[in-house]
């Protein structure tokens, strides 16, 4: 016997409408974390984290459509230099906008002291040069270690630039993380 394609329809959106909600299928199923660290980044000398652009843009002049870049940059549990080392900050990106200085940005939190070693979060986004002091949001796209199945988003914004050529960032990362047992 076959339904008409309207009796589908309205079938379709009660059961649509009767699931459960994502949140509500997660209450219970997964924990929120708040991390804040520092990204402490070097653009010139020998001990540069920084190489941008590694290839011009092809619009030229002083255009970032195109152009690539990679960091490896430190990752500290504080603002100061000689606060405890926790990572690294390493990834690459890429200029992606025409009209301004605008890139994707693909980075990995990788941990190599404290609890959390031997572990990484991965965060990807857009990231605008607005020089207002504006926080740049990224979402937590995955982890390893303890955080494996992470997900979440993080803020970054730039705190001091002790130097000409250096700058610290902060990064608070909100984290969800799924409980044992809770992975599928």
């Amino acid at each position: 016997m076959a339904f008409s394609p309207w009796l589908q329809l309205v079938l379709l959106v009660a059961l649509v409408l009767s699931a459960p909600a994502p949140a509500v299928l997660a209450a219970g199923s997964s924990k929120a974390t708040r991390i804040r660290l520092y990204i402490h980044e070097r653009f010139e000398g020998a001990n540069a984290t920084m190489a941008s652009p590694l290839l011009r843009s092809p619009l030229g002049g002083n255009a970032t459509f195109g152009e690539p870049g990679v960091i490896d940059d430190e990752l500290r549990a504080g603002p100061r230099p000689g606060s405890d080392l926790v990572g690294r900050f390493q990834g690459f990106f890429v200029g992606t906008d025409r009209a301004g200085p605008s890139y994707l940005s693909t980075i990995t939190l990788v941990f190599t002291a404290g609890e959390r070693r031997g572990s990484t979060l991965t965060v990807q986004g857009q990231y605008h040069f607005d020089f207002d002091g504006a926080a740049v949001e990224r979402a937590v796209v995955g982890g390893t270690g303890v955080f494996r199945m992470a997900r979440g988003y993080s803020f970054m914004k730039v705190v001091s630039a002790p130097t000409p050529e250096t700058v610290v960032f902060r990064i608070d990362l909100f984290v969800l993380l799924p409980r044992p047992g809770h992975y599928f």
